[in-house]
């Protein structure tokens, strides 16, 4: 085979492989956040119904934050998959758990329907959503940052997080346009359930696309040396440097799993419940400002290219600390165009200088054989707190300063600190920086 045919082979498999990872985390994240803007429009009253909305609210986002608990079983259950039996493997199965749990949601009565069985088994799928993103997130950053071409990993580790923001467009979308079309009632009865039900046809096409790649030449390489920790979660703990690098990774990682949530999930039900404005301009500004940081996330992916995926991710979180001073007081005008203007500000601008590199920078803290499970424990353990409290975190704020954004504000910076000094602090493996020299292009088509 000659080298032209070679590089031509190798180009479709990179596109096939990034095309696989876009479409997976698309789809993943499609579920799990559709759940999230359902939470503080739906479940709350017809899942957790009270005398008192603010409860009701609260009660739907700590289901919400269920999901986010389950996710470090699923990363440890996954994770270990990965290391030990291979990525592709791995994020076939999650994408099934995924779509049948989210297909399940859309067909489950209501409270009023089959009373407290409706939110126990909400919780029970909520559960197998959050096993299943556990492991997904992991995979799909992988497959990419072990198949990117020298100087290209910020670049292809950014690529999976692009699916963030598309899952963030479907699923809202979904949402404004049945509210636009339907009307209250008929919504409230089962237009909520569309969404839900669309899984089922994007998870056969994501498996369609799936099953057609094959394992990353680095897992290859491990696999053929006979390198693969028999328990990657021993190695974690036992490794002073793994040990460092999970407990510093997740640190780094609390005010980007806040900021996405406060911006994405949270500022949908504060725009209802507090300010008492229709969901409509809410779901609107979050559709955009999910198309600009489906645009921005590559650009910041390239950048971390040229500056590290550390440094990059540093100058994000310092900046997700300090916009909330901007834009809370802009969504707290209920001048729906100055909330949007806030939203797309905090969302599609400034949040993908901190998610684009996420996943490289990540990744680069620990080796091959123990890397599935190591960036699935920072990415997953930190979310219980960074992400899935976070919705509950910020409305037990709001309340306290009594429908005041101070303290939010001031929540903000603290943890933006926090995961500045972390950030510095984590030493990426010299070694995961660029891929082994070993793995030519011959390697990727094999």
């Amino acid at each position: 085979m000659t080298s032209t045919a070679i590089s031509a082979e190798a180009r479709l498999t990179l596109r096939r492989v990034l095309m696989s990872c876009i479409v997976g985390t698309t789809i993943e994240w499609y579920d799990f956040f559709l759940y999230g803007t359902a939470a503080g429009i739906v479940f709350n009253k017809q899942y957790f119904p009270t005398t008192n909305p603010t409860v009701g609210t609260l009660l739907a986002f700590a289901t919400f934050a269920v999901g986010f608990a389950a996710r470090p079983i699923g990363g440890l259950i996954f994770g270990h998959i990965g290391d030990r039996l291979g990525r592709k493997r791995t994020l076939v199965m999650t994408m099934m758990i995924m779509g049948v749990g989210t297909l399940l949601i859309g067909c489950l009565p209501t409270y009023r329907q089959i009373g407290l069985a409706a939110p126990v088994l909400l919780v029970l799928l909520r559960v197998a959503q959050g096993i299943a993103v556990g492991g997904e997130w992991g995979g799909a950053i992988l497959m990419s940052v072990e198949y990117a071409p020298k100087g290209k990993r910020g670049l292809f580790g950014s690529v999976p997080q692009m699916g963030l923001a598309l899952g963030l467009l479907l699923g809202t979308g979904v949402f404004a346009l049945g509210q636009t079309v339907l009307s209250t009632t008929a919504f409230d009865h089962w237009g909520w359930r569309v969404g839900f039900w669309l899984s089922a046809i994007l998870v056969v096409v994501g498996l369609m696309i799936r099953l057609k790649i094959v394992e990353t030449p680095e897992f290859r390489k491990v696999e053929a040396l006979a390198a693969r920790s028999t328990i990657p979660a021993v190695e974690l703990v036992s490794g002073r440097r793994n040990r460092r690098n999970v407990l510093l990774g997740m640190g780094a990682r609390w005010v980007e799993g806040t900021a996405y949530n406060a911006w994405a999930v949270f500022a949908i039900s504060y725009s209802t419940n507090t300010l008492n404005m229709r969901s409509g301009p809410a779901l609107y500004s979050v559709m955009i400002a999910a198309a600009v940081l489906f645009v921005l996330i590559p650009v910041w992916g390239r950048i971390a290219d040229r500056w590290t995926a550390r440094r990059t991710f540093a100058l994000g979180a310092a900046l997700s600390a300090v916009v909330p001073l901007v834009c809370f007081p802009m969504l707290a005008s209920r001048k729906p165009i100055l909330f949007g203007i806030g939203v797309i500000i905090a969302l599609g601008i400034i949040y993908p200088i901190v998610y684009a590199p996420e996943g490289t920078f990540f990744a680069e803290l620990f080796s091959a054989r123990v890397r599935y499970t190591g960036i699935s424990v920072v990415y997953q353990l930190s979310g219980i707190v960074a992400s899935g409290l976070a919705p509950l975190l910020l409305s037990v704020l709001l309340k306290g300063a009594n429908g005041g954004v101070s303290l939010i504000v001031i929540y903000f910076l603290v943890i933006g600190a926090i995961s500045l000094v972390c950030t510095l602090a984590a030493r990426p493996l010299r070694e995961a920086r660029e891929p082994d020299p070993a793995l030519d292009e011959a390697s990727v088509t094999t």
